[in-house]
């Protein structure tokens, strides 16, 4: 599909024009006032969670602000763009785990050589961390107690490096129509590092019966649910 005209490669920006990412002006005022880390946060908070009711959606920064719901790696998609529109570079990282759970994502920020995150989760746990973390090691182990399956195992498992959602086009993950299945895919394919060894694996304890109920605690329960 040829590039409109005046069409920058974005590869390589340090702070996008609206016209480099596709969005209109709305969209992009939408990112411009989220001008730090806690603005951004409390905007992903405020956003109702994305249940998925009608099947898998991986929803790119358009439909996320179109349609006012996100999961994990749509909320860092749009957390990345905003740290992006006011010149950081779009950093995600992304937590793998056992088949038992889910894949976690976050979008990356430093401040004083350290790293923080900014995450839309529905729970209380795996949210926003504070820049404090000297590696990116360390700041997924801050996740690692609290994040366990339904039946209280603690399955986080790995942790990629971090990814410049620059190395993306923008239509994959800012401004695509359908599910960004291309984006998705790439922060799977990442080389994970491991975060404890098979005979640290064995040694696992679950989570005890106060925290799982504590677990089923969430900010958005579904429609007619109580959470």
């Amino acid at each position: 599909m040829p590039r409109p005209p005046g069409h920058r490669s974005t590869r390589t920006l340090r702070r996008p024009r609206r016209e480099d990412l596709g969005l209109v002006r709305s969209e992009f005022a939408a990112l411009q006032r989220l001008t730090t880390p806690a603005k951004i946060q409390a905007f992903l908070n405020a956003l109702p969670a994305n249940h998925e009711v009608g099947g898998e959606t991986i929803l790119s920064v358009r439909e996320v602000l179109r349609q006012r719901r996100a999961h994990c790696i749509e909320g860092a998609f749009v957390a990345a763009c905003a740290l992006w529109v006011h010149g950081e570079a779009p950093l995600v990282l992304h937590m793998d785990c056992d088949a038992s759970d889910y894949p976690h994502v976050v979008a990356l920020f430093r401040r004083g050589g350290h790293w923080g995150a900014l995450s839309k989760t529905n729970g209380a746990v795996l949210r926003f961390r504070d820049p404090v973390y000297r590696s990116l090691r360390e700041l997924s182990l801050s996740y690692f107690h609290e994040y366990a399956n339904r039946r209280g195992d603690k399955t986080l498992r790995s942790y990629s490096g971090a990814f410049d959602l620059r190395r993306l086009d923008p239509a994959d993950w800012v401004t695509a129509a359908g599910a960004c299945h291309a984006a998705h895919d790439r922060l799977e394919r990442l080389r994970h590092y491991p975060l404890l060894s098979p005979a640290q694996e064995r040694l696992l304890t679950r989570r005890d019966a106060f925290e799982r109920r504590v677990a089923r605690v969430v900010e958005h329960p579904k429609r007619g649910m109580d959470g």
